[in-house]
């Protein structure tokens, strides 16, 4: 699909931001190569939001440079080639009028202009779309009767049907439930795996994330790490510690071992000997 193998599809460098002087974002440089799928994590207020913000050209940062495909987001114009996937996206108003089908045929508005008059070809994609989630079934429900983890493969498919090459996600499972988010991982694995798109997903979820995440990134202001995940996995207690200033217990899913270690508790006397 993509010509430019060696061009990240996102670099970031040297890249600073500020709210009213308080600063959000410190020096952060960041390739993210074709094909590959980043699990964005960090604490809150943590700056990760912003930097999504950056990279889609919606703020401008104070220093430093965003370019998508290599060119200069400021002059970057491919925008179908980007999909994005907020977190607001499943806050949908259960009367809200539109099927599933119009839902996804919005993400073909830039290409389209009206989906009144979409044509044969462009049904196709939403159906496409629409299948490539799961959601078949679902075609002329109502949105706003959908459950969350339903309503937000609904939206995948809207940032999926003008078939973009890479495919941000900003905390996507929010207020969907603990079965419908590995089916929703899984899902996203699929696509970075079969298709080749590179995601970026912006998550708090460590444990669930690493299980299907080529590469990992901790965020807090600056990047504390940025690297394969398996280099994240094997020094994941440390990486915590220094990101959130204390430790964190974390909810493992480990299948490598064929049992789960659950550190709930915080006096947990065994911890050292695993």
């Amino acid at each position: 699909m993509n010509t430019h193998t060696n061009t990240p599809a996102v670099e970031i460098e040297n890249l600073s931001f500020a709210y009213r002087n308080q600063n959000v974002l410190e020096d952060i440089s960041l390739k993210v190569p074709h094909g590959s799928f980043l699990g964005l994590v960090g604490p809150n207020g943590s700056g990760k939001s912003t930097l999504i913000k950056c990279i889609l050209g919606l703020l401008t940062p104070d220093k430093g440079a965003v370019k998508l495909n290599g060119v200069p987001v400021k002059k970057f114009d491919k925008w179908s080639e980007i999909g994005f996937v907020s977190q607001k996206a499943n806050s949908f108003n259960s009367g809200f009028p539109a099927t599933v089908f119009e839902v996804v045929s919005m993400g073909l508005y830039g290409k389209v202009g009206l989906f009144r008059f979409l044509r044969k070809k462009h049904k196709e994609k939403v159906r496409e779309a629409i299948a490539q989630v799961g959601m078949e079934d679902y075609t002329q429900a109502n949105i706003g009767q959908l459950s969350g983890g339903q309503q937000q493969r609904v939206f995948i498919a809207r940032a999926l049907v003008s078939d973009p090459a890479i495919l941000i996600l900003d905390e996507p499972t929010v207020g969907v439930d603990a079965k419908s988010v590995s089916n929703f991982y899984t899902m996203l694995r699929e696509l970075n795996n079969e298709k080749g798109m590179t995601l970026i997903l912006v998550t708090h979820d460590i444990g669930a994330m690493s299980e299907y995440v080529t590469d990992v990134a901790c965020l807090n202001k600056c990047l504390h790490f940025h690297g394969d995940k398996h280099v994240f996995e094997d020094n994941k207690e440390e990486m915590m510690t220094a990101m959130y200033g204390h430790e964190v217990n974390l909810l493992e899913h480990n299948h490598d071992h064929g049992h789960h270690h659950h550190h709930h508790d915080h006096d947990d006397a065994g911890r050292g000997q695993e």
